[in-house]
């Protein structure tokens, strides 16, 4: 079923909204009071580029030249040489669901009326996103200063019919196309700027706040995905359910952690594993299994806030200067600065490495005969064969690794533009850095998983819960029981994938928070 239109007003889009524009194919149009805010902030831009009165980014230069005044006949020119002059991006291009994302957004953006450009203009950059004209932008260049300027100057170029668009994206033998002759083939052609045009595309935190959006998006299902894998590893090693009792957490009421507790506890009740080790006499598990609702539910806090910073930014307007078409002023400001995005992305890095260093050391206890009485690296016949040995390795390899990831970006800052950019975010290191963090949280939970599902089958006859019991069913068919070695990548892939699909949790056939 196709995903439903998106209407962009400027200020109601959600992440839901993105994820159908950027990875479902959603159509995107203007909502008739965005066309009417922009025309008005229009208006008064062409009042100003045909006065003498010196207004920057309208008819001075940009950054430490912003001294510099640009005569009436030369604006179009100005705005088309800021795009070509700031496509400065190196390294590998975004994928098509951030481009298509931060042309979603951008678009949002310019909807608000606070740019003043065309509505005509921005038809054309939605009219890319329809018609699947995806450029290529490279990942790295921008500093989150004035915005993610080199990003967002390789967008524009193929507004303007130059640049490079990803032609058949997807496809092994992808070639990239020039940018008038992609708009070309999409039947678009290119536009001719107008005053404050070229500053309006470029101006913002767009591609930073996109790249995050989707790592959080990724890492939401991550956390719902690691809830139902300690179930099955706290079920898997005997653990106690009673730690995740409502009266424990109702005692330190933490949102985050009383969600994740009352997860875990509606996924083990009523599995015969665990009543049947109900007089063991066991006092207390490790803390990877007791404390695993404290520890999933500080990530899931910490996503809290990640998810309120997306929702306002995707929603702000973040040019500069900003047109107040109703007091009739144009005014400079600085909420181009991604200081906001970069500590939120920094924030999402934290809570993934919460969630996988925990899955990590569950996974090993899982393949540690002492401490799980299981056989060892969850194989029969261990010694000819080596079991899940290395998919632990790899666990571990990927939690050290997000340590790494954690360390701030936000707390760099390099001056740019002549020292006239003084202090910035470096919004878009730290959105990249997410995002890389959050397919990696995917994997160690995947790998977790992984390792549990066998460690369940090791206890057979006994059984789960209703619930667990039917995550086993639904992975089993991706992912069989492993009687002998084989290599875990691909299984580990398959899971994950499901993870990043949210398969994991509909499997359950529960409601989890």
């Amino acid at each position: 079923m196709a995903a439903m239109p998106v209407v962009l007003d400027g200020d109601s889009l959600t992440l839901d909204d993105l994820i159908a524009v950027a990875t479902d194919g959603a159509a995107v149009s203007l909502a008739p009071s965005a066309r009417e805010a922009m025309a008005a902030s229009r208006a008064l831009v062409d009042h100003h580029a045909a006065g003498d009165a010196a207004v920057y980014g309208v008819n001075t230069g940009f950054g430490s030249l912003s001294d510099v005044r640009i005569p009436r006949d030369q604006l179009g020119a100005l705005q088309l040489n800021l795009i070509r002059s700031h496509a400065a991006g190196v390294g590998e291009p975004l994928d098509v669901p951030a481009v298509r994302a931060t042309a979603l957004l951008r678009a949002n953006v310019l909807a608000k009326g606070h740019s003043g450009i065309r509505p005509s203009s921005v038809d054309a950059l939605v009219d890319l996103i329809n018609r699947g004209v995806h450029a290529v932008i490279p990942s790295r260049g921008s500093v989150g200063a004035s915005g993610d300027l080199a990003p967002l100057a390789h967008l524009a170029l193929v507004l303007v019919g130059e640049g490079e668009v990803l032609h058949r994206p997807g496809d092994p033998a992808s070639a990239r196309l020039g940018g008038a002759e992609a708009l070309a083939l999409a039947g678009l052609g290119p536009i001719t700027l107008g005053a404050k045009e070229g500053l309006a595309f470029i101006n913002g935190t767009q591609p930073s706040t996109a790249v995050l959006a989707l790592a959080l998006h990724t890492l939401q299902r991550v956390t719902r995905a690691a809830d139902v894998a300690a179930a099955l590893t706290i079920d898997a090693l005997r653990g106690s359910i009673h730690p995740f009792e409502d009266r424990i957490h109702a005692a330190r009421p933490h949102a985050g952690q009383r969600a994740a507790a009352a997860n875990i506890l509606s996924l083990v009740t009523h599995s015969a594993i665990n009543a049947s080790h109900a007089m063991c006499g066991k006092v207390q598990d490790a803390y990877s299994l007791r404390c695993a609702a404290q520890v999933h539910g500080a990530a899931r806090d910490a996503l809290a806030y990640v998810a309120q910073t997306v929702a306002v930014e995707m929603n702000s307007a973040t040019d500069n200067p900003m047109v107040f078409a109703h007091d009739g002023d144009i005014v400079s400001g600085g909420n181009f600065h991604g200081a906001p995005v970069s500590v939120a992305a920094d924030v999402l890095c934290l809570a993934a490495c919460q969630l996988a260093t925990i899955s990590e050391r569950r996974c090993d206890r899982l393949m540690n005969p002492v401490l799980s009485d299981l056989p060892p690296f969850l194989t029969r016949d261990s010694g000819l064969h080596s079991g899940y040995m290395m998919a632990q390795v790899t666990a571990a390899a990927l939690a050290s690794e997000l340590k790494t990831l954690a360390h701030p970006a936000s707390v760099d800052t390099i001056p740019t533009s002549a020292s006239k950019e003084d202090h910035v975010s470096m919004s878009m290191g730290a959105a990249l850095k997410a995002r890389r963090a959050a397919a990696m949280a995917a994997d160690v939970i995947a790998i977790e998983v992984l390792c549990a599902l066998q460690a369940l089958d090791l206890l057979a006859p006994l059984t789960s819960s209703p619930a667990l019991e039917r995550v086993r069913t639904a992975l089993r068919a991706l992912v069989p029981t492993l009687e002998a070695d084989r290599p875990p990548s691909p299984d580990i892939a398959a899971l994950a994938d499901a993870i990043r699909r949210d398969d994991l949790t509909r499997a359950t056939g529960v409601t989890l928070q």
